[in-house]
Protein backbone atom coordinates (compact mmCIF):
# COMPACT_ATOMS: atom_id res chain seq x y z
CA UNK A 1 0.00 0.00 0.00
CA UNK A 2 1.46 3.51 -0.76
CA UNK A 3 1.23 6.13 1.87
CA UNK A 4 -1.66 7.53 0.59
CA UNK A 5 -3.41 4.46 0.28
CA UNK A 6 -3.21 3.73 4.00
CA UNK A 7 -4.94 6.77 4.95
CA UNK A 8 -7.53 6.54 3.01
CA UNK A 9 -7.93 3.41 4.01
CA UNK A 10 -8.33 4.38 7.97
CA UNK A 11 -10.14 7.26 6.38
CA UNK A 12 -12.94 4.75 5.10
CA UNK A 13 -12.74 2.56 7.87
CA UNK A 14 -14.09 5.31 10.47
CA UNK A 15 -16.35 6.92 7.97
CA UNK A 16 -17.18 4.76 5.08
CA UNK A 17 -16.52 4.40 1.33
CA UNK A 18 -15.91 7.81 -0.49
CA UNK A 19 -17.21 8.86 -3.49
CA UNK A 20 -14.48 8.70 -6.93
CA UNK A 21 -14.52 12.44 -6.82
CA UNK A 22 -13.51 11.87 -3.48
CA UNK A 23 -10.88 9.48 -3.98
CA UNK A 24 -9.58 11.44 -7.46
CA UNK A 25 -9.29 14.37 -5.49
CA UNK A 26 -6.76 13.08 -2.55
CA UNK A 27 -5.06 10.98 -5.16
CA UNK A 28 -4.21 13.86 -7.19
CA UNK A 29 -4.43 16.67 -4.52
CA UNK A 30 -4.21 15.54 -0.76
CA UNK A 31 -1.71 18.41 0.49
CA UNK A 32 1.56 16.06 1.23
CA UNK A 33 0.77 12.81 -0.40
CA UNK A 34 -1.10 13.74 -3.78
CA UNK A 35 0.49 12.97 -7.17
CA UNK A 36 0.73 17.05 -8.40
CA UNK A 37 2.14 17.99 -5.22
CA UNK A 38 4.60 15.46 -4.53
CA UNK A 39 6.12 14.45 -7.88
CA UNK A 40 6.97 16.21 -11.76
CA UNK A 41 4.50 14.54 -13.59
CA UNK A 42 5.36 16.01 -17.23
CA UNK A 43 7.59 14.82 -19.83
CA UNK A 44 9.84 11.54 -20.30
CA UNK A 45 11.00 11.53 -16.56
CA UNK A 46 7.19 11.94 -15.79
CA UNK A 47 4.25 9.98 -16.25
CA UNK A 48 2.72 10.94 -19.46
CA UNK A 49 4.01 13.75 -22.23
CA UNK A 50 1.33 16.65 -23.26
CA UNK A 51 1.55 18.16 -26.61
CA UNK A 52 2.83 21.23 -26.09
CA UNK A 53 5.95 19.18 -24.94
CA UNK A 54 5.73 16.60 -28.26
CA UNK A 55 6.38 19.81 -29.99
CA UNK A 56 6.65 23.20 -30.57
CA UNK A 57 4.15 23.18 -33.34
CA UNK A 58 1.03 22.66 -30.88
CA UNK A 59 1.55 25.98 -29.01
CA UNK A 60 2.72 27.81 -32.11
CA UNK A 61 -0.60 27.01 -33.60
CA UNK A 62 -2.78 27.93 -30.71
CA UNK A 63 -1.13 31.38 -30.01
CA UNK A 64 -1.74 32.03 -33.92
CA UNK A 65 -5.56 30.88 -33.11
CA UNK A 66 -5.38 33.43 -29.70
CA UNK A 67 -3.88 36.50 -32.06
CA UNK A 68 -6.70 36.00 -34.82
CA UNK A 69 -9.36 35.93 -32.60
CA UNK A 70 -8.03 38.89 -31.16
CA UNK A 71 -8.15 40.72 -33.85
CA UNK A 72 -11.77 38.92 -34.69
CA UNK A 73 -12.57 40.34 -31.09
CA UNK A 74 -11.63 44.22 -32.25
CA UNK A 75 -8.33 43.98 -31.23
CA UNK A 76 -9.28 44.84 -27.46
CA UNK A 77 -6.27 46.67 -25.61
CA UNK A 78 -6.01 45.48 -23.10
CA UNK A 79 -7.10 42.18 -22.78
CA UNK A 80 -6.37 38.94 -20.08
CA UNK A 81 -4.05 36.46 -21.98
CA UNK A 82 -4.55 32.94 -19.59
CA UNK A 83 -4.07 29.22 -19.49
CA UNK A 84 -5.46 27.01 -17.30
CA UNK A 85 -3.19 24.22 -15.90
CA UNK A 86 0.03 25.55 -17.70
CA UNK A 87 2.17 22.70 -16.66
CA UNK A 88 5.84 23.70 -16.98
CA UNK A 89 4.98 26.81 -19.00
CA UNK A 90 5.77 25.40 -22.55
CA UNK A 91 2.62 26.28 -24.27
CA UNK A 92 2.57 29.44 -22.93
CA UNK A 93 6.33 30.15 -23.98
CA UNK A 94 5.54 28.94 -27.64
CA UNK A 95 1.94 30.81 -27.98
CA UNK A 96 4.10 34.04 -26.51
CA UNK A 97 6.97 33.39 -29.37
CA UNK A 98 4.88 32.58 -32.44
CA UNK A 99 2.60 35.68 -31.73
CA UNK A 100 5.77 37.95 -31.31
CA UNK A 101 4.87 39.53 -34.51
CA UNK A 102 1.13 40.10 -34.29
CA UNK A 103 1.64 44.01 -34.42
CA UNK A 104 -0.16 45.34 -30.99
CA UNK A 105 -0.58 41.69 -29.37
CA UNK A 106 1.72 41.67 -26.81
CA UNK A 107 1.52 45.22 -25.37
CA UNK A 108 -2.14 45.03 -25.08
CA UNK A 109 -1.87 41.21 -23.47
CA UNK A 110 -1.74 40.75 -19.71
CA UNK A 111 -0.79 37.28 -19.15
CA UNK A 112 -2.08 35.20 -16.27
CA UNK A 113 -1.12 31.59 -15.36
CA UNK A 114 -3.96 30.01 -13.45
CA UNK A 115 -1.91 27.66 -11.16
CA UNK A 116 -2.04 26.93 -7.64
CA UNK A 117 1.33 24.86 -7.16
CA UNK A 118 4.30 27.05 -5.96
CA UNK A 119 6.48 24.46 -7.25
CA UNK A 120 5.07 24.58 -10.70
CA UNK A 121 4.94 28.72 -11.13
CA UNK A 122 8.77 28.99 -10.22
CA UNK A 123 8.91 26.04 -13.33
CA UNK A 124 6.63 28.19 -15.48
CA UNK A 125 8.79 31.39 -14.65
CA UNK A 126 11.85 30.01 -16.30
CA UNK A 127 10.43 28.66 -19.39
CA UNK A 128 8.24 31.45 -20.20
CA UNK A 129 11.20 33.68 -19.87
CA UNK A 130 11.27 37.41 -20.06
CA UNK A 131 7.74 38.34 -20.71
CA UNK A 132 5.80 39.92 -17.53
CA UNK A 133 3.28 37.38 -16.00
CA UNK A 134 1.31 37.13 -13.76
CA UNK A 135 -0.50 34.04 -11.18
CA UNK A 136 -3.86 33.41 -9.88
CA UNK A 137 -5.01 30.31 -8.08
CA UNK A 138 -8.44 29.86 -9.66
CA UNK A 139 -10.41 31.11 -12.73
CA UNK A 140 -12.19 33.43 -10.45
CA UNK A 141 -9.07 35.31 -9.67
CA UNK A 142 -8.79 36.17 -13.00
CA UNK A 143 -8.48 39.86 -13.65
CA UNK A 144 -11.74 41.76 -15.15
CA UNK A 145 -11.81 42.41 -19.11
CA UNK A 146 -11.91 41.06 -22.22
CA UNK A 147 -10.50 37.41 -22.03
CA UNK A 148 -9.36 34.69 -24.22
CA UNK A 149 -8.23 31.75 -22.57
CA UNK A 150 -6.48 28.14 -23.50
CA UNK A 151 -6.52 25.03 -21.56
CA UNK A 152 -4.78 21.80 -22.88
CA UNK A 153 -5.23 18.70 -21.09
CA UNK A 154 -6.79 20.46 -17.81
CA UNK A 155 -10.43 19.10 -17.68
CA UNK A 156 -9.29 15.26 -17.96
CA UNK A 157 -7.47 15.57 -14.59
CA UNK A 158 -10.57 17.19 -12.62
CA UNK A 159 -12.75 14.42 -10.21
CA UNK A 160 -15.37 13.17 -11.42
CA UNK A 161 -18.40 11.12 -10.33
CA UNK A 162 -19.95 7.84 -11.82
CA UNK A 163 -23.34 6.86 -11.57
CA UNK A 164 -24.69 3.46 -12.80
CA UNK A 165 -27.87 2.08 -13.67
CA UNK A 166 -28.78 -1.44 -11.88
CA UNK A 167 -31.72 -3.36 -11.57
CA UNK A 168 -33.12 -1.34 -8.74
CA UNK A 169 -32.15 1.83 -10.28
CA UNK A 170 -29.14 4.51 -9.98
CA UNK A 171 -26.50 3.46 -7.98
CA UNK A 172 -23.59 6.11 -7.41
CA UNK A 173 -19.92 3.52 -7.91
CA UNK A 174 -17.95 4.37 -4.29
CA UNK A 175 -14.61 3.50 -3.01
CA UNK A 176 -14.67 1.23 0.27
CA UNK A 177 -13.17 -1.25 1.45
CA UNK A 178 -13.22 -5.08 1.01
CA UNK A 179 -12.75 -7.93 3.40
CA UNK A 180 -8.58 -7.42 3.42
CA UNK A 181 -9.00 -4.08 4.43
CA UNK A 182 -7.38 -2.97 0.60
CA UNK A 183 -9.41 -0.34 -1.39
CA UNK A 184 -12.22 -1.89 -3.81
CA UNK A 185 -14.55 -0.39 -5.97
CA UNK A 186 -18.56 -0.83 -4.40
CA UNK A 187 -21.94 0.73 -5.29
CA UNK A 188 -24.70 2.73 -3.09
CA UNK A 189 -27.86 2.59 -3.96
CA UNK A 190 -30.67 5.01 -4.01
CA UNK A 191 -28.24 7.76 -6.19
CA UNK A 192 -29.80 11.23 -7.05
CA UNK A 193 -28.80 12.71 -10.36
CA UNK A 194 -30.77 16.09 -12.19
CA UNK A 195 -33.38 15.11 -14.04
CA UNK A 196 -32.22 14.73 -17.56
CA UNK A 197 -28.94 12.58 -16.28
CA UNK A 198 -31.42 10.58 -14.88
CA UNK A 199 -33.65 10.44 -17.82
CA UNK A 200 -30.65 9.75 -19.88
CA UNK A 201 -29.38 6.69 -17.39
CA UNK A 202 -32.90 5.61 -16.89
CA UNK A 203 -32.69 4.80 -20.61
CA UNK A 204 -29.50 2.95 -21.27
CA UNK A 205 -28.96 -0.86 -20.92
CA UNK A 206 -27.93 -2.07 -17.40
CA UNK A 207 -24.69 -1.73 -16.19
CA UNK A 208 -23.96 1.66 -18.22
CA UNK A 209 -21.67 3.92 -16.25
CA UNK A 210 -22.52 7.84 -16.51
CA UNK A 211 -19.89 10.02 -15.47
CA UNK A 212 -20.64 13.51 -14.37
CA UNK A 213 -17.57 16.31 -14.00
CA UNK A 214 -18.92 18.84 -11.29
CA UNK A 215 -16.21 21.31 -11.38
CA UNK A 216 -15.31 21.21 -15.01
CA UNK A 217 -19.24 21.86 -15.35
CA UNK A 218 -18.94 25.09 -13.33
CA UNK A 219 -15.43 26.30 -14.92
CA UNK A 220 -17.50 26.06 -18.33
CA UNK A 221 -20.69 27.94 -16.40
CA UNK A 222 -18.34 30.47 -15.15
CA UNK A 223 -16.36 30.96 -18.43
CA UNK A 224 -19.50 31.14 -20.41
CA UNK A 225 -21.12 33.89 -18.50
CA UNK A 226 -17.84 35.95 -18.25
CA UNK A 227 -17.54 35.92 -21.82
CA UNK A 228 -20.99 36.92 -22.08
CA UNK A 229 -20.61 39.53 -20.06
CA UNK A 230 -16.71 40.86 -20.73
CA UNK A 231 -16.07 39.40 -24.52
CA UNK A 232 -13.34 37.18 -25.42
CA UNK A 233 -13.26 33.57 -26.58
CA UNK A 234 -11.70 30.46 -24.37
CA UNK A 235 -10.38 27.27 -26.70
CA UNK A 236 -10.35 23.49 -24.69
CA UNK A 237 -8.52 20.66 -26.12
CA UNK A 238 -8.74 17.56 -24.24
CA UNK A 239 -9.02 13.85 -25.34
CA UNK A 240 -12.86 13.24 -24.60
CA UNK A 241 -16.00 12.48 -26.11
CA UNK A 242 -19.00 14.34 -27.75
CA UNK A 243 -21.43 13.27 -25.25
CA UNK A 244 -24.88 12.17 -25.98
CA UNK A 245 -23.79 12.61 -29.32
CA UNK A 246 -20.91 10.31 -29.86
CA UNK A 247 -21.50 6.72 -30.84
CA UNK A 248 -21.32 5.32 -27.44
CA UNK A 249 -24.13 7.69 -26.08
CA UNK A 250 -21.87 9.61 -23.64
CA UNK A 251 -21.86 5.80 -21.18
CA UNK A 252 -18.86 4.16 -20.20
CA UNK A 253 -16.41 3.95 -17.34
CA UNK A 254 -13.50 6.05 -18.58
CA UNK A 255 -11.23 6.65 -15.18
CA UNK A 256 -7.53 5.30 -15.74
CA UNK A 257 -4.29 5.76 -13.93
CA UNK A 258 -1.01 5.98 -15.86
CA UNK A 259 1.99 4.94 -13.13
CA UNK A 260 5.72 5.08 -15.00
CA UNK A 261 4.51 5.64 -18.60
CA UNK A 262 1.81 2.55 -18.23
CA UNK A 263 -2.03 2.13 -17.26
CA UNK A 264 -2.45 0.62 -13.97
CA UNK A 265 -4.72 -0.52 -11.87
CA UNK A 266 -6.81 2.97 -10.67
CA UNK A 267 -6.69 1.25 -7.14
CA UNK A 268 -3.21 0.14 -6.99
CA UNK A 269 -0.61 3.43 -6.73
CA UNK A 270 -2.78 6.21 -4.52
CA UNK A 271 -0.99 9.43 -5.42
CA UNK A 272 1.69 7.86 -7.06
CA UNK A 273 -0.29 7.49 -10.43
CA UNK A 274 -1.74 10.17 -12.52
CA UNK A 275 -5.87 10.07 -12.49
CA UNK A 276 -7.55 11.01 -15.77
CA UNK A 277 -11.07 10.65 -17.39
CA UNK A 278 -12.59 11.47 -20.61
CA UNK A 279 -14.27 14.80 -21.08
CA UNK A 280 -17.52 15.25 -22.04
CA UNK A 281 -17.94 18.39 -24.40
CA UNK A 282 -20.80 18.26 -25.10
CA UNK A 283 -22.14 18.86 -21.60
CA UNK A 284 -19.05 21.45 -21.08
CA UNK A 285 -20.61 22.77 -24.39
CA UNK A 286 -24.26 22.49 -23.02
CA UNK A 287 -23.26 24.27 -19.76
CA UNK A 288 -21.60 27.40 -21.39
CA UNK A 289 -24.13 28.39 -23.66
CA UNK A 290 -26.57 28.27 -21.37
CA UNK A 291 -24.72 30.82 -19.30
CA UNK A 292 -24.72 32.68 -22.41
CA UNK A 293 -21.80 32.09 -24.25
CA UNK A 294 -21.37 30.35 -28.04
CA UNK A 295 -19.79 27.21 -28.70
CA UNK A 296 -17.84 26.29 -31.81
CA UNK A 297 -17.41 22.24 -31.53
CA UNK A 298 -16.14 19.86 -30.54
CA UNK A 299 -13.73 19.29 -32.93
CA UNK A 300 -11.01 16.56 -33.01
CA UNK A 301 -7.48 17.95 -32.35
CA UNK A 302 -6.20 16.62 -35.83
CA UNK A 303 -8.35 18.65 -37.76
CA UNK A 304 -8.54 21.58 -36.18
CA UNK A 305 -4.42 21.55 -35.96
CA UNK A 306 -3.88 21.05 -39.62
CA UNK A 307 -7.00 24.06 -40.44
CA UNK A 308 -4.39 26.16 -38.52
CA UNK A 309 -1.51 25.22 -40.49
CA UNK A 310 -0.10 21.88 -38.99
CA UNK A 311 0.97 21.22 -42.21
CA UNK A 312 2.75 24.30 -43.64
CA UNK A 313 4.76 24.39 -39.81
CA UNK A 314 5.84 21.22 -40.50
CA UNK A 315 7.21 21.76 -43.91
CA UNK A 316 8.63 25.19 -42.60
CA UNK A 317 10.57 23.39 -39.94
CA UNK A 318 11.76 20.81 -41.98
CA UNK A 319 13.65 23.04 -44.49
CA UNK A 320 17.32 23.15 -43.72
CA UNK A 321 16.85 20.82 -40.88
CA UNK A 322 19.13 17.25 -41.04
CA UNK A 323 17.74 14.21 -41.74
CA UNK A 324 17.09 12.56 -37.96
CA UNK A 325 15.13 16.34 -37.09
CA UNK A 326 12.80 15.93 -40.18
CA UNK A 327 12.13 12.46 -39.02
CA UNK A 328 11.38 13.68 -35.86
CA UNK A 329 9.21 17.04 -36.75
CA UNK A 330 6.96 14.32 -39.37
CA UNK A 331 6.81 12.10 -36.17
CA UNK A 332 5.33 15.07 -33.98
CA UNK A 333 3.27 16.00 -36.66
CA UNK A 334 1.69 12.38 -36.71
CA UNK A 335 1.61 11.69 -33.23
CA UNK A 336 -0.23 15.25 -32.98
CA UNK A 337 -2.82 14.94 -35.99
CA UNK A 338 -2.68 11.19 -36.68
CA UNK A 339 -5.71 8.98 -36.27
CA UNK A 340 -4.05 6.04 -35.61
CA UNK A 341 -3.79 3.95 -31.81
CA UNK A 342 -1.25 5.88 -30.40
CA UNK A 343 -2.05 9.26 -31.75
CA UNK A 344 -3.77 11.89 -30.85
CA UNK A 345 -5.71 13.34 -33.70
CA UNK A 346 -9.18 11.56 -33.20
CA UNK A 347 -9.34 10.84 -29.46
CA UNK A 348 -8.10 14.57 -28.13
CA UNK A 349 -10.94 17.39 -29.24
CA UNK A 350 -11.35 21.16 -29.21
CA UNK A 351 -14.15 23.32 -28.08
CA UNK A 352 -14.30 26.97 -28.63
CA UNK A 353 -16.36 29.25 -26.28
CA UNK A 354 -17.07 32.47 -27.31
CA UNK A 355 -18.88 35.93 -26.87
CA UNK A 356 -22.26 35.21 -28.30
CA UNK A 357 -21.35 37.96 -30.83
CA UNK A 358 -18.33 36.17 -32.65
CA UNK A 359 -20.16 33.94 -35.58
CA UNK A 360 -16.41 33.19 -36.80
CA UNK A 361 -13.68 31.55 -34.92
CA UNK A 362 -10.25 30.18 -36.29
CA UNK A 363 -10.22 26.83 -36.79
CA UNK A 364 -13.80 25.78 -36.45
CA UNK A 365 -16.57 26.01 -39.60
CA UNK A 366 -18.98 28.05 -39.56
CA UNK A 367 -21.94 25.37 -39.28
CA UNK A 368 -19.65 23.95 -36.60
CA UNK A 369 -21.63 26.18 -33.92
CA UNK A 370 -22.74 24.06 -31.03
CA UNK A 371 -26.95 23.61 -30.75
CA UNK A 372 -28.69 22.01 -27.89
CA UNK A 373 -30.18 19.51 -28.83
CA UNK A 374 -34.15 19.33 -27.73
CA UNK A 375 -34.35 16.07 -25.49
Amino acid sequence: MTALAQTLARQIALTGPITVADYMEQCLFHPTLGYYTTREPFGTSGDFITAPEISQMFGELLGLWAAETWLRLGSPAPFVFAELGPGRGTMMADMLRATARVPGFHEAARVVLVEASPRLRRIQAQTVGTHPVEWVGALDELPAGPLILLANEFIDALPIRQFVRTPQGVAERMVGLDAEGNLAFGLRPGARLDSRAEARLAAAPLGAVLEICPLGLSIAEKLGARLAATGGAALVVDYGHAGRRDPSGGFGDTLQALHRHAFDDVLAHPGEADLTAHVDFTALARAATAAGARAFGPLPQGALLERLGLDDRAFRLKRGAGEADREMIEAARLRLAGSDEGQMGSLFKALALVHPALDMVAGFAPGEIYEEDPA
